[in-house]
């Protein structure tokens, strides 16, 4: 019965998860804007109602790395802006790289700025589409306010103004309205600690009256820098705010090292969020589309021709039935694609389910059309497919789902969902003080815990719990792990100039910097990752090595009586621990300065506190640990 009770739990809590992460549609949310329902007019054969807008995100425009990146980035705005030709271009942040040659440092380099003006002015780009840059967290690197001479976003970007804003592009078939959720942080400090973005209440204000004044548009699209997992903002929150935009664009995590290529999902109010891969490594770029207010999209890669898009029938996995008419699909007339290349569209080939429907034909610029019957496919999934040819022989092929029946459920990736639906500075402030309170938990309790008696050759949790009684007994090893663990939470970690000129610490709580106190967010992550990988491992690594005293060893009879691959191991293991710390302190002087070095409690240190630590318990008289000796040699010889 116990299995069983903990099998539905198991099950309960997994699909809690799965209904939290994976929305498949959602009854639209308060205070929605009345969306047009009327199912005319309809994609039909006219060249009309149609919107498309690129975005770029994480440029990542540097001095030292990646020489191939400004040209190709410089190709993309000549030559690539000239055949999509879209209405407006929005990159997201990240426009330089701002760090230094070894990739520690980080600080505002004004050749990359340089380069990225240069770039915008030679390929003429901001006459050809309304061109909107923003800035992301590398842009605010060790900028002290935004009125410095560091902040050379306003000096070189095509916008140049900072803070958020609300741009309305219109078109004869209505407004758009496109919000710029602008999270940096100011004051900036160096890396590592503005990975997370941080709105206050004033801003969070400011962008309300946005959204308030965007009810009036066609459709409004959020976009920024950081994902809304990594913004921390006031309550409501900020993806309650831009529950009327239809999605929000996003860059910043770069496709998770290549092990996320694709992160979408959608919000319970049913607003996609559409995070896009850098260009820094991935050359990757996305062309949105909004086709008689049907929004579509494509995730593209750099010189892959000719690029595909079908418009009508949309995607239904990234359709909202609280923000677009829907009902206009099963009256449309017409199956209508985009297509694009440097060269002539020679073939255009519409499949569904399979079967070929004919070849379409071009209306006016890159669309192209083929009379369907939506009635057709008024039930269930079907799969359409469209393989283009251009005149140079290149192909391709691009497809989705799509249905007619707005009741159907489809769910986006679990993983990619948790990515971008989970407020992470939450989740890793629990996960760190859960993970410290347990530490000194074990040590207190085991410190008052009365000490069982060795009665028989103890196995391995027995011996695990004696080493535990031993060390938080021993008030050298109880006290020094009991503060340093209080620290980790409670003292700064360090102190130097988190911006040139400007000296501030480091919390586990956040980082005061320039007058100002920053939220704690990543903070918490390395405060996880110091525990995880250090504090109780260490802690674990003095128990093991009290516990061969107790067994009468000193360091080099251990070495020659206990399992020998055994023992190295443990030492390389902790040697390694060792290291990583040790490396951490050569981290934080090429970050931060000699300053932080010298004055950095949980790093330089911490490595010397460990190494007297670990001196102390092999050199600790063997008459403060008399009892445990004798109990555990009378246990051995019984």
């Amino acid at each position: 019965m116990l299995k069983l009770a903990v099998g539905l739990l198991i099950a309960a809590a997994v699909a809690l998860l799965l209904d939290w992460y994976a929305p498949s549609g959602a009854p639209p949310p308060v205070g929605q804007r009345h969306r047009r329902r009327a199912p005319q007019p309809a994609p039909g054969a006219e060249a009309a109602n149609l919107l498309w807008v690129v975005q770029v995100s994480d440029i990542h425009i540097s001095r030292f790395q990646d020489p191939k990146r400004a040209p190709d980035f410089e190709k993309f705005c000549s030559e690539t802006i000239d055949i999509i030709q879209p209405a407006l271009v929005l990159a997201t942040g990240d426009l330089t790289d701002a760090k230094t040659r070894d990739k520690l440092g980080s600080e505002q380099v004004e050749v990359e700025w340089k380069t990225y003006q240069s770039i915008l002015k030679r390929s003429r780009v901001m006459e050809k589409t309304k061109w909107i840059d923003i800035k992301g967290n590398h842009d605010s690197f060790n900028i002290p306010h935004l009125g410095s001479v560091r902040n050379y976003y306003r000096k070189y970007s095509a916008w140049r103004k900072d803070g958020s804003f609300h741009y309305i592009h219109t078109t004869s078939f209505g407004n758009y309205s496109f919000i710029c959720v602008d999270a940096t942080l100011s004051p900036g400090p160096k890396r590592p600690y503005n990975f997370f973005g941080i709105l206050n209440m004033s801003q969070m204000k400011e962008l309300s009256l946005m959204a308030t004044e965007s009810l009036h548009s066609n459709h409004t699209i959020w976009f920024g820098h950081f994902p809304t997992s990594t913004i921390i903002s006031p309550t409501p929150g900020i993806r309650t705010l831009m529950s009327s935009a239809t999605a929000y664009l996003c860059g910043h995590l770069h496709t998770m090292g290549g092990l996320m290529p694709v992160l979408h999902s959608q919000h319970r109010g049913g607003t996609l969020e559409l995070e896009l891969g850098d260009w820094m490594d991935n050359r990757r770029y996305r062309i949105l589309v909004f086709d008689h207010d049907l929004l579509s999209f494509a995730d593209l890669n750099f010189e892959e021709w000719p690029v595909v898009l079908i418009t009508n029938p949309k995607s239904f996995l990234y359709s909202s039935s609280a923000h677009e008419p829907l009902v206009k699909i099963i009256y449309s007339t017409h199956i209508r694609i985009l297509a694009f290349s440097p060269s002539v569209i020679i073939s255009v080939k519409v499949y569904i389910d399979g079967v070929h429907l004919g070849k379409a034909h071009q209306v006016s610029g890159p669309l192209y059309v083929l009379q369907w019957s939506p009635q057709n496919y008024s039930e269930g999934f079907h799969h359409i497919d469209v393989t283009v040819q251009d005149a140079s022989g290149r192909i391709s092929t691009q497809g989705h789902i799509f249905a007619m029946e707005e009741n159907l459920s489809l769910r986006f990736g679990f993983w990619p969902s948790v990515i971008l639906l989970t407020d992470h500075y939450v989740l890793a402030r629990v996960l760190f003080g859960l993970i410290v309170l347990i530490q000194i938990a074990l040590l207190v309790i085991f410190r008052y815990l009365q000490k069982p008696a060795l009665k028989e050759k103890p196995g391995l949790l027995t011996l695990t719990s004696y080493s535990l009684h031993v060390f938080s007994k021993t008030n050298t090893f109880y006290y020094s792990i009991l503060v340093l663990n209080l620290y980790t939470i409670l003292g700064p970690w360090f102190v130097g100039e988190l911006i040139d000129g400007q000296v501030g610490a480091c919390f586990s709580f956040g980082v005061f910097v320039g007058g100002s106190f920053l939220q704690g967010s990543l903070t918490f992550v390395v405060g996880i990752l110091q525990m995880l990988f250090f504090n109780l491992p260490l802690m674990a690594y003095l128990c093991w090595c009290l516990l061969l005293r107790c067994q009468g060893h000193s360091f080099c009879s251990h070495i020659r009586h206990v399992r020998h691959l055994m023992a190295v191991l443990v030492h390389l293991a902790m040697a390694l621990l060792l290291a990583w710390q040790v490396y951490s302190c050569y981290f934080l002087l090429r970050t931060y300065g000699t300053l932080a070095f010298f004055l950095s409690p949980m790093r330089t240190w911490l490595v010397a506190l460990t190494s007297a630590l670990i001196y102390k318990t092999w050199t600790l008289k063997s008459s403060e640990l008399r009892t445990y000796i004798v109990e555990m040699k009378n246990c051995q010889s019984s």
